[in-house]
């Protein structure tokens, strides 16, 4: 039998690692889309195609990602986020695809904040939970998170718009 792929997306701070923890605790795997990604940006070929559209300085001298220049760029300009979705996305899926092959379950998990907003990632998915919660609510689960990386309101409402990282 085939692994069925079901998507799990919703808002920042909706509740989506609770729900994956649920179906983990259940024998579901999860492919956590973002923390995937993050480990995209570190591949040599990525990070020569990322640094020869930006420039070297998107990289810190130790090779680690400059998040902050680099999500500067992708909020400023359209084109810039499109590069890095067309360089990322297919990336993405293949490692998406290899992990989907290595699972014995039944189901797996795919997570994701994004999903709807970014449907021109190709990922054949075969359900989707779509995890909601108002705002107010999302800002105050996040809080925790928000308070250890010096950030706040404003950091969320940037990163509930578009969540390129």
């Amino acid at each position: 039998m085939k692994t069925k792929k079901i998507a799990i997306t919703g808002n920042i701070g909706s509740g989506k690692s609770l729900i994956c923890k649920i179906f983990n605790h259940l024998g579901i795997n999860t492919f956590h889309s973002d923390e995937e990604t993050k480990k995209l940006y570190l591949l040599p070929d990525v990070k020569k195609e990322i640094i020869d559209h930006f420039g070297e300085e998107v990289y810190f001298a130790d090779g680690s990602l400059n998040k902050k220049l680099l999500s500067y760029h992708l909020f400023q300009n359209e084109s810039a986020l499109k590069f890095i979705e067309s360089l990322l996305y297919p990336k993405l899926n293949q490692v998406f695809d290899e992990w989907c092959e290595k699972q014995t379950s039944d189901f797996v998990l795919f997570e994701s904040a994004i999903l709807f907003e970014k449907n021109g990632s190709g990922i054949i998915l075969e359900n989707n939970i779509l995890q909601g919660t108002s705002r107010e609510i999302a800002i105050e689960g996040d809080a925790q998170v928000q308070y250890n990386n010096n950030s706040g309101v404003a950091e969320y409402n940037k990163k509930s718009v578009s969540e390129p990282l």
